[in-house]
């Protein structure tokens, strides 16, 4: 009889383990998901309280506004430009950890710090350094080069300047994966190139790049993830998506008109396509991934 009550007995145990992460899942992803998708039919004022069905009026409407459009265009340029800065740039400092030998983890730590301050934090502090009038860093950029960089006015600057930050606050990141992923290439690999002379910069691509493609097609997804979603506050405390709409990406757009602007059912339909457009990057991504990416033998 006990035979055929354990695995009973497992199955319960095993359900009422999962009980409390299916209701942190329902109360907070799945409810939020089904009610985002039905308030993007509706017209909704004071803050949802009053709703009228326009069924796929609000996505009509995005469709065809130029300022909607725009701010799609912004956060695909804004996502490309910060996904291979970021990498590339990560790529390059965590070679050069790697070969580091003496001292490796002050390296490192230096390396990863800037990871770990809240995203907020990194914006304030940095809207201080670079700030057009007050910056040090503007301030010195300016005596070296005779230039005014003065970002709260131009659009192409501000973009530029939002794009450095994002890219400087996810190396950490990536150096941390990085790092670990060249830490795992076989020694005697490495030594063997070595014997027949190849240079550094070919090893680093004809070599440890196809060995370490995993971990790059896993950080291509997350930077994505990142530069659609993560850099939400740095718009909001460093350009408030201006100058000219320049920096208004589209999670910035979409906050601004749920909770400035009280239309959540604008807001809702602009959730939706962000939504479809990351799921489709994801899927692209993932598919060339499984036919580039080198996962051993």
């Amino acid at each position: 009889m006990s035979d055929f009550t354990k695995p009973y007995t497992s199955a319960t145990q095993a359900g009422l383990l999962l009980v409390p992460t299916l209701v942190v899942l329902v109360a907070f992803l799945y409810y939020p998901a089904v009610e985002t998708l039905r308030l993007s039919f509706f017209q909704t004022l004071l803050l949802g309280t009053k709703q009228q069905f326009v069924g796929l009026d609000n996505y009509v409407a995005l469709a065809t506004s130029a300022e909607y459009q725009k701010s799609i265009l912004v956060s695909f340029l804004f996502a490309a430009a910060v996904v291979v800065g970021a990498l590339v740039a990560s790529l390059f400092i965590s070679y050069l950890l790697f070969e580091v030998k003496a001292g490796a983890s002050g390296y490192l730590l230096a390396a990863i710090w800037p990871y770990a301050l809240p995203t907020a934090v990194a914006g304030t502090i940095l809207l201080f350094m670079l700030h057009p009038t007050l910056g040090i860093i503007t301030h010195y950029l300016e005596a070296l080069t005779g230039l005014t960089f003065d970002w709260f006015t131009s659009g192409p600057l501000a973009f530029f300047v939002l794009v450095v930050v994002a890219v400087w606050k996810q190396l950490g990141y990536n150096i941390i994966f990085l790092v670990a992923a060249l830490n795992n290439i076989p020694e005697t690999l490495t030594e063997s190139a070595q014997l027949d002379g190849v240079g550094r910069l070919t090893m680093l691509y004809r070599v440890y790049i196809p060995l370490i493609s995993p971990t790059l097609t896993f950080l291509v997804v997350m930077n994505t993830i990142y530069a659609f979603f993560g850099a939400f506050p740095l718009v909001d405390l460093m350009t408030s998506g201006g100058p000219n709409n320049a920096t208004n990406l589209l999670i910035f757009k979409l906050y601004r008109d749920a909770f400035e602007f009280s239309s959540l059912g604008q807001a809702s339909a602009e959730s939706m396509i962000l939504f479809g457009i990351v799921s489709l990057l994801m899927y692209v991504q993932l598919r060339f991934s499984d036919r580039h990416a080198h996962y051993g033998a």
